[in-house]
C-alpha cells in the first residue's frame, strides 16, 4: 500500500512541479557519463571486442555505485522514505513530456514551422531541418508514445517491483541508452551493453504500456492487431509494441522513412488510418495520460488487495 501511495504522490508531485529546472540529478549523471566515455572509450585503433568490453565496464562503473547507494539509503528509517519518493519523482517525466509535445503543437498552430522544427528537435533524434507539418506531427506523436514507456511507465513498474534501487537502476540505464545506445560507428560496440541492458529492463514495461494503450484507446481492436502484426517488424524489440499499439489506438499511420544524421532509414509502417496532423499531438498526450491513470488505479487496487 505504501508503494501505491508513493506512486500516486510522485505523479502528483511531477504534475505540480514538473522536472527541476536546475540541478537535475540526471543532468549531473549525464555529465559524469560523458567524462567516463572520454576517459574509457579507448584509442581509435581499438577492435570491436575491446570497445565492447570497455562499454561493459563503463556501464558497471556508472550504475553499480548509485544502485548500491539507493539500496543503502532505502534501508534507513524516514530518510529511506524521502529518498524513495524523491527518486521516483525525479524518474518520472509525464509533465515534461506533455509540455514538450504541446510546445510543438503550439508552434504548428500559428504556422511557425522553423520554431516547430526547433522544438521537435528537442525530443527526437532524427533530422528536423526540412520537416513539414505532417512529418513534425508524426515525429512528435511517435516520441510521445515511445517516451510514455521510457519516462513514465517503466519507472512506475520498477519502483513497484524493486522500490528505490529498482527505479534508480532503470532510470540511469535508460539515460545511458539515450546517450550510447545508437548503431553508429562510434557507439555500435561501446554502447552495446547500455542498449542491451535497457532492452532487458524495458521488455515487460513496454508490453504493459502497449496493453495500456490498447485498453484506453478509442480503437482497441485495431490497436491489438497493429501490435500483433506490425511490432515484430520494428527494429527495437520494445519500441515496436509500444508505438504500434499506440498508433492503432489513435487510428493513425505512423512509421515510414525518416532521416537520421543525414541518412534515410526505411522504417516499417505502424498503425492504420490518416497521417498525423497538429491536433493528433494532443490526442497522443491524452492517450498517455489516460494510460497513466489506468496504471495508478491498478497499482492502488493491488496495494489495497495486498494490505
Amino acid at each position: 500500500m505504501l508503494t501505491a501511495l508513493f506512486c500516486i504522490g510522485a505523479v502528483l508531485l511531477d504534475r505540480w512541479q514538473g522536472e527541476p529546472r536546475r540541478w537535475h540529478p540526471l543532468a549531473g549523471f549525464g555529465w559524469l557519463a560523458q567524462r567516463l566515455e572520454a576517459f574509457g572509450y579507448g584509442p581509435p585503433e581499438s577492435g570491436a571486442n575491446s570497445r565492447r568490453a570497455r562499454g561493459i565496464v563503463a556501464v558497471l562503473l556508472l550504475l553499480a555505485p548509485f544502485t548500491l547507494l539507493a539500496w543503502i539509503l532505502s534501508a534507513i528509517p524516514l530518510l529511506g522514505l524521502a529518498v524513495a519518493l524523491g527518486s521516483l519523482y525525479l524518474a518520472i517525466g509525464a509533465r515534461s513530456l506533455a509540455e514538450h509535445a504541446e510546445a510543438v503543437a503550439a508552434a504548428l498552430q500559428v504556422g511557425d514551422l522553423p520554431l516547430a522544427r526547433e522544438r521537435v528537435g528537442l525530443i527526437v533524434s532524427r533530422d528536423t531541418a526540412d520537416l513539414d507539418e505532417e512529418r513534425i506531427s508524426r515525429a512528435t506523436v511517435e516520441s510521445v508514445l515511445e517516451n510514455g514507456c521510457d519516462a513514465i511507465f517503466g519507472a512506475l513498474f520498477w519502483f513497484a517491483l524493486a522500490w528505490t534501487p529498482g527505479v534508480v537502476l532503470y532510470r540511469l540505464a535508460n539515460t545511458l541508452d539515450a546517450m550510447w545506445g545508437y548503431r553508429t560507428p562510434r557507439y555500435r560496440d561501446f554502447g552495446w551493453a547500455a542498449a542491451r541492458l535497457d532492452d532487458v529492463l524495458n521488455w515487460l514495461p513496454a508490453r504493459l504500456t502497449a496493453l495500456s494503450y490498447v485498453l484506453v484507446g478509442t480503437r482497441p481492436t485495431l490497436a491489438w492487431r497493429c501490435w500483433r502484426d506490425q511490432a515484430p517488424m520494428w527494429k527495437s524489440p520494445n519500441a515496436g509494441p509500444v508505438m504500434a499499439a499506440g498508433a492503432g489506438a489513435l487510428g493513425l499511420a505512423l512509421g515510414g522513412p525518416a532521416r537520421y544524421r543525414g541518412e534515410w532509414q526505411q522504417r516499417p509502417a505502424l498503425g492504420e488510418g490518416l497521417a498525423p496532423r497538429t491536433e493528433d499531438i494532443g490526442r497522443a498526450v491524452a492517450l498517455v495520460r489516460r494510460a497513466l491513470w489506468l496504471w495508478l488505479g491498478v497499482i492502488l487496487l493491488g496495494g489495497l488487495a495486498l494490505a
